[in-house]
């Protein structure tokens, strides 16, 4: 196939798929949380244990509500 048949095949829309996956999650904050918890982690390894602490307990505690939150979303946790 040379590369006029390849833009020939890309053009045509009956070659296409959709994009997966077909329902994006909705936007949160617990991704920027869990980077906030992670620099305190860093910085706690040069400031002192208790912050590397508070960095550990931000990021336990935003993952879980990461977790959660895209399991509710994905309707897995249906009882």
């Amino acid at each position: 196939m040379n590369q006029d048949e390849k833009m020939q095949f890309l053009k045509d829309p009956a070659n296409w798929t959709k994009a997966h996956p077909p329902k994006l999650p909705r936007p949160t904050y617990w991704p920027f949380f869990f980077a906030m918890g992670l620099a305190f982690l860093g910085w706690g390894l040069l400031a002192g244990w208790i912050i590397s602490a508070a960095g550990l307990l931000i990021m336990a505690y935003t993952l879980a509500g990461w977790i959660t939150e895209l399991r509710y979303e994905s309707g897995e946790d249906e009882d």
